[in-house]
C-alpha cells in the first residue's frame, strides 16, 4: 500500500470528508432557504440559483467518487446518440443492483452537465433528511409515499411542474423499487410465476405504474428513456465505505436512448413493454458476465474539473474555520470546552460510522 492510499484509509481523512460535506450541505441548505422569496418574484431564477446551489453538494460526492478513489466509469453507447446526451431532458431507467450505482448516475450526469437539474424519484421520507433531502426538495424532486392512490395524484402533479423547467435535466427511475438480494429476488420470481411472466435472473420485476405515470406526464417535456444498465468489472460490489477509504473501481454502464414516441400510451401496453425492456436488460447482463463487456463501442465522456474545484473550495474554507476554533478553544484553557470539543468528535466519530455503514435502502421503502 502506497502512502497517499494508506493516508486515503484512514479515518481522520473519511472525518474530513464527512465534515466538510455535512457542514458546507448545511450552509447550502440556508442558502436555498433564503430563496425562497425570490420564488414569488421570478420562479426560473429562483430554479437556476437552486441548481447551482444543489450542485455545491452533489458534486462533492461525485468528487469523492472519481477524484478521491479514482474510479473509472467507461461507457458503452450507440455514437449516434451520444451528442444528445445533456442536451435534452430524458427519463433513465438504471438497475438498482450496487450500493454505489446511484453515485455512478451522478458521475455521469455530471459528465453531461446536468448534475446540478437531475431529478429523480424518491421516497417521502428523504425529503426530512437534512443535506441530501433539503437539497433535493428545493430542486423541485418527486416525492412519493409508495401509497400509489395518493402517489398517482400527487407524482403526476409534481412531474407537471417540471415541463417548464428552465434547464436540462435527467429524470432518474429505479423502476425495480428497491436494491436486488437474492431474497427479494426469490420473492420477486415468485410473483412473476404467479403472473405468467418471464423470470429475470439479473432484475427484481419492474413496478410499472410509476413509469407509466412518469412517460404519460413528460410526454412533450422529455425527448426519450435511456435505458441504462450497471455493472462493476471483476464481480465487485462497491460499497460508500470503500470510497471514502479511497478504494478504486471500474464501473462499466450501457446506454440505449429510445425515443419517447416509441413508448406505448395505454397503461397495460406500456406495462408490457417495460417488462419486455427488462428482459432485454436481463440479456445485456449475462452478456457482461460472459464476456466482461456490453455489447456496442465504447464513448468516454471526460471528467469535468468543476467538481474537484468546487470540493477543494469547501474543504480549503471549511478546515480552515476549524483551525481557527480549535485554536481558540485550546488557547482558552477552559475545561468546559475542551469537553465539549471531545463531545463533538465523539459524536462525530459515531455518525460517520453509522453513515458510511449504511446505505440508502437502509431507510424505510
Amino acid at each position: 500500500m502506497g502512502l497517499v492510499q494508506l493516508l486515503k484509509s484512514q479515518f481522520l481523512s473519511q472525518l474530513i470528508i464527512c465534515y466538510v460535506f455535512l457542514v458546507s450541505g448545511l450552509i447550502v441548505n440556508l442558502l436555498q432557504l433564503c430563496t425562497l422569496p425570490l420564488w414569488l418574484v421570478s420562479k426560473q431564477l429562483a430554479r437556476r440559483i437552486n441548481i447551482r446551489l444543489g450542485y455545491c453538494i452533489s458534486s462533492q460526492m461525485v468528487a469523492a467518487l472519481e477524484w478521491w478513489s479514482g474510479t473509472e466509469c467507461t461507457l458503452y453507447t450507440d455514437p449516434k446518440s451520444y451528442p444528445l446526451y445533456g442536451n435534452e431532458n430524458a427519463i433513465v431507467v438504471l438497475n438498482h443492483s450496487f450500493e454505489i450505482d446511484f453515485l455512478c448516475g451522478w458521475t455521469f450526469c455530471e459528465r453531461f452537465g446536468v448534475l446540478g437539474s437531475s431529478k429523480v424519484l424518491a421516497k417521502k421520507e428523504l425529503s426530512y433528511v437534512p443535506v441530501i433531502g433539503w437539497m433535493w426538495y428545493f430542486l423541485e424532486i418527486v416525492f412519493c409515499k409508495r401509497k400509489w392512490e395518493e402517489d398517482r395524484r400527487t407524482v403526476a402533479q409534481s412531474l407537471q411542474n417540471l415541463r417548464d423547467y428552465p434547464e436540462n435535466y435527467w429524470f432518474l427511475l429505479y423502476c425495480e423499487g428497491t436494491r436486488l438480494t437474492p431474497k427479494k429476488h426469490q420473492i420477486s420470481m415468485q410473483v412473476a410465476e404467479s403472473k405468467g411472466l418471464p423470470k429475470l435472473k439479473y432484475h427484481l420485476l419492474p413496478r410499472t405504474k410509476g413509469f407509466w405515470v412518469t412517460v404519460q406526464n413528460l410526454r412533450g417535456a422529455a425527448a426519450a428513456v435511456y435505458d441504462s444498465t450497471l455493472n462493476f468489472r471483476n464481480n465487485e460490489m462497491p460499497t460508500l465505505l470503500g470510497i471514502l477509504n479511497g478504494k478504486k473501481y471500474h464501473a462499466d454502464l450501457y446506454v440505449r436512448r429510445i425515443p419517447l414516441e416509441l413508448i406505448p400510451e395505454d397503461e397495460a401496453e406500456c406495462a408490457a413493454w417495460l417488462h419486455k425492456l427488462y428482459q432485454e436488460k436481463d440479456s445485456f447482463q449475462e452478456h457482461y458476465t460472459q464476456t466482461g463487456r456490453f455489447p456496442g463501442p465504447i464513448v468516454s465522456p471526460p471528467r469535468r474539473p468543476w467538481a474537484l474545484i468546487n470540493w477543494l473550495f469547501w474543504c480549503c474554507l471549511l478546515l480552515y474555520l476549524l483551525g481557527l476554533l480549535l485554536t481558540q478553544l485550546i488557547s482558552s484553557g477552559s475545561m468546559l470546552t475542551i469537553l465539549a470539543s471531545l463531545a463533538f468528535c465523539s459524536t462525530a466519530d459515531l455518525t460517520t460510522q453509522i453513515v458510511t455503514g449504511s446505505s440508502l435502502d437502509d431507510w424505510p421503502d
